[in-house]
């Protein structure tokens, strides 16, 4: 059973910075794409970014590209998401997703396609 498990979310002045990390078990995850997510009160749920274990391959969504960085550790079996320049708007529940993934090229980008999801991390920005 995939478990997923963030961490690292917190409050935060706008401009500053924080690292959400995300542990995984349970499975081999050598052909997993790992995603974050946001969601903010009554907002649907968006993709952030994400990420291929094998080959790094990484994908951002357009709005995020410049402030937020993906990577991942595999000895670790941790996905991170650095946040830098964040912004009262950047305030929501941050989710990390994992799937499996046919194509060694693909990257899923919407909530359909992850099967696992984590618990989520808070992130509150102040103005």
């Amino acid at each position: 059973q995939v478990r997923l498990v963030e961490s690292g979310g917190g409050w935060v002045q706008a401009g500053g910075s924080l690292r959400l990390s995300c542990s995984a078990s349970g499975g081999t995850f050598s052909s997993y794409a790992m995603g974050w997510f946001r969601q903010a009160p009554g907002k649907e749920r968006e993709f952030v970014s994400a990420i291929r274990w094998r080959t790094g391959i990484i994908r951002y969504a357009e709005s995020f590209k410049g402030r937020f960085t993906i990577s991942r550790d595999s000895a670790k079996n941790t996905v991170y998401l650095q946040m830098n320049s964040l912004k009262p708007e950047d305030t929501a529940g941050y989710y990390c997703a994992a799937t499996a993934v046919a194509l060694i090229e693909d990257i899923p980008t919407t909530r359909e396609e992850y099967n696992y999801w984590g618990q989520g991390t808070q992130v509150t920005v102040s103005s």
